[in-house]
């Protein structure tokens, strides 16, 4: 059987009474040519049966429509449901994505940014907190970060300090005699990055209403193992410090929180009457754990969609003749939804005398 012909642009050209050249335009620029030649070419494109040869294109134009993205790491549920939601806009937007796990260490992530640029990405969503954002600014490539410093880049976040807020009143409307914030010591704890945000939202709550509150702030690592070895060490020293008293316990992330109520499960068999828990990221384990974990819920699906968004915009820019660079970055802000759940609103397990 003989192999069907590649339509090329001779084809077309022919076909539509068009030049070589306009053909190439179409492809390449076609803002240059009028809606009514647009219309024309692409009405040929579907009676020529035509195929696109991506390499073809790659070779003549240098354009990929890779986009190249790094993460911290995908044992924390919300870098994993983050990701799937960016590649989940390949639909809306076209691009195609290269993905590297960092695991925060600063030399490999400068490695695969360089294997990135060697495939010729053509933007960058980075997650990871290794590298400041003045280093990644200097790479010559349009960059959008998520939830990290971003002084000098575009960004897109959630509205840490409201989720912090957030989370504290519906504690303290639960009546709690103590609220509680945990979370890890990183990167992320620095004031110049979003999520601080949430500790910074936590106080300022706390102090306005002149509630008992105590921040634990902890090297947690970034596995399972570690995680539940230093969770139940705070455990045991907040049930030892508030014996008495009805405990509202806020944790920076859904991943942290479902471990913190897997070990109070398996204490009393249930979540006692007196600990009320909030996590934070609203990432798929929050619904899933045994108890079901009332959370700060980040919009992950639209900030993964306004990431991408901004990002193809500083791309298209770049394609055009006389290309407008920003005169500052962008930076979109997504507003947190507090989602109730078991950990919050449901009776309790009653649980042992002290």
């Amino acid at each position: 059987m003989r192999s069907k012909k590649n339509v090329t642009f001779n084809d077309i050209a022919e076909y539509t009474n068009f030049s070589k050249t306009t053909i190439s335009r179409y492809f390449n620029n076609p803002d240059s040519l009028t809606l009514e030649n647009q219309e024309i070419i692409a009405k040929a494109l579907v009676g020529l049966n035509y195929k696109e040869n991506k390499v073809a294109r790659i070779l003549a134009n240098g354009k990929t429509e890779f986009i190249g993205i790094i993460v911290p790491n995908l044992f924390l549920h919300y870098y994993s449901a983050m990701l799937n939601q960016i590649l989940a806009t390949y639909d809306s937007f076209g691009y195609k994505f290269l993905v590297f796990v960092g695991n925060n260490q600063e030399d490999a992530e400068r490695r695969y940014i360089q294997e990135l640029l060697a495939y010729k990405i053509e933007g960058l969503i980075i997650l990871s907190h290794a590298l400041p954002s003045k280093e990644l600014s200097e790479l010559g490539i349009p960059i959008v970060t998520i939830e990290r410093e971003d002084k000098y880049v575009c960004s897109v976040n959630t509205d840490n300090y409201m989720g912090g807020y957030q989370a504290a009143n519906l504690l303290a409307s639960h009546e709690c005699d103590v609220i509680i914030h945990i979370n890890y010591i990183d990167s992320s704890t620095s004031s110049d990055v979003p999520a601080y945000g949430r500790i910074q939202g936590f106080l300022d709550f706390c102090k306005e209403h002149q509630l008992k509150h105590e921040l634990i702030l902890q090297e947690t690592g970034d596995t399972y193992e570690s995680i539940r070895y230093y969770l139940s060490n705070i455990l045991e020293d907040v049930i030892r410090k508030y014996p008495k008293l009805k405990k509202g316990l806020f944790i920076s992330n859904d991943t942290q929180a479902n471990v913190l109520v897997n070990l109070l499960v398996r204490k009393y068999g249930g979540l006692p009457e007196d600990f009320l828990l909030v996590g934070f990221d609203n990432s798929p384990i929050s619904e899933e754990a045994v108890i079901p974990i009332s959370t700060v819920g980040q919009q992950i699906d639209k900030i993964a969609y306004e990431a991408v968004k901004l990002l193809v915009e500083q791309m298209t820019e770049r394609k055009k003749r006389r290309p407008v660079p920003l005169e500052k970055p962008i930076h979109k802000v997504i507003t947190p939804i507090l989602i109730r759940r078991d950990t919050t609103e449901k009776t309790k397990v009653k649980r042992p005398t002290y």
